[in-house]
């Protein structure tokens, strides 16, 4: 990390980053570890929870624009989090937590069942090469343990600019029983909640095509 991000993370991090209680790895979060996010954020509201939310560009101008709701952004990469800590404090964020953990074990330990009323996977690691294909986060594993946490009738927005992961995350969430599309045709219309990112435009300068998917928790039985 820069000075400045080392900084940040000393000052600032008491008032944002959330404790994970560790597993065995670094950035693992150890099963019973659960938080409640009345506890947490000091009230009862909406959670939006945004899974690898890198310098978090997205999740602050949604914080900044959503008061009435509490968001949670959870990276593995300090110096993103340092970047984002730096940038809810300029804009005078604090509805907006953050945590430092593996994604899957925040939503299976971490969070509550039924505690996420949105959750984000906007331009994960797409990992394109044919031999790194298997570390994608969207799997019907991930699909399982993203409908634990998010509550009846919550919703789950994904973005991509690979073609061919936008065409497995939605193999993968079709087949999912506890998810239902929320879109008709072949892609979801652009997220308007999704602010334009430097990353994004990236993609589209390249010729890369945007696409969306969102599903809808089917109510539990």
């Amino acid at each position: 990390m820069t000075d400045g991000q080392e900084r940040a993370w000393t000052d600032l991090a008491p008032r944002y980053v959330l404790h994970a209680p560790r597993d065995e790895a670094a950035t693992s979060v150890r099963p019973g570890a659960a938080i409640d996010p009345r506890e947490v954020w000091g009230r009862d509201a909406a959670l939006i929870v945004e899974v690898g939310s890198g310098q978090g560009h997205a999740i602050i101008h949604a914080a900044s624009s959503r008061p009435d709701d509490d968001f949670l952004a959870v990276e593995v990469f300090t110096a993103g989090l340092a970047r984002t800590m730096l940038d809810a404090e300029k804009a005078a964020v604090r509805n907006l937590r953050l945590v430092e953990a593996n994604a899957p074990e925040v939503l299976e330990h971490l969070l509550p069942p039924g505690s996420v009323d949105e959750l984000w996977i906007f331009f994960p690691d797409p990992w394109h090469k044919n031999k790194h294909n298997k570390r994608r986060l969207v799997t019907p594993e991930f699909a399982a343990i993203a409908a634990r946490a998010v509550t009846d009738g919550g919703v789950l927005r994904l973005a991509t600019d690979w073609e061919q992961y936008a065409r497995q995350m939605r193999e993968v969430l079709d087949a999912a029983p506890e998810f239902a599309r929320a879109f008709e045709g072949e892609w979801s219309e652009r997220f308007a909640g999704r602010v334009l990112t430097a990353f994004e435009r990236k993609g589209t300068r390249a010729g890369r095509e945007i696409r969306d998917l969102a599903y809808i928790r089917r109510v539990r039985e």
